[in-house]
């Protein structure tokens, strides 16, 4: 599937663009790089499966979002069968992002003791969060390609 979708250069440089955005962008939020006073990258010990967990995150998009985006060019007017496989990519990726080290704190702690409670639940279920976004993308891979294998007859 992955051969199928990714022959067209569109699709490929797709998924090299998100990659690079969302690698940046998770790499920054969850202050592994850091712009001031000049742009810098720190991996302390202790966290480099959060950080792994990052650049699974980003690849994954990289590669299922573009896979859902073909299906939905190839499916075409058939709505109904493609909600899934996007709410899968959407899902998974928000998940990954959702402990976003000082964004999180400032978008968060707006809502008072709600917020509060929020960031704390952010912070301790850091790891376990970036998992089950890892998990999702994952799930999401293989049932967008079962979905390209069944209604678009791909042979393997």
């Amino acid at each position: 599937m992955i051969r199928l979708v990714f022959s067209d250069p569109r699709f490929l440089a797709m998924a090299a663009a998100i990659f690079a955005v969302m690698t940046v962008a998770l790499l920054i939020m969850s202050e592994y790089v850091f712009l001031e006073p000049y742009v810098t990258g720190h991996v302390p010990r202790g966290t480099e499966l959060g950080f792994a967990l990052v650049l699974s995150i980003a690849a994954l998009s990289g590669i299922v979002i573009p896979c859902n985006v073909y299906r939905v060019s190839v499916l075409g007017r058939s709505r109904q069968k493609m909600g899934g496989g996007m709410a899968g990519s959407i899902i998974g990726t928000a998940a990954g992002a959702c402990s976003c080290g000082p964004v999180g704190f400032a978008v968060i702690s707006t809502f008072g003791a709600a917020g509060a409670t929020a960031t704390a639940f952010l912070t301790a279920y850091e790891l376990p969060l970036r998992v089950a976004s890892v998990c999702i993308l994952v799930v999401t891979y293989f049932a967008t390609a079962r979905s390209l294998r069944s209604e678009c007859r791909v042979s393997h």
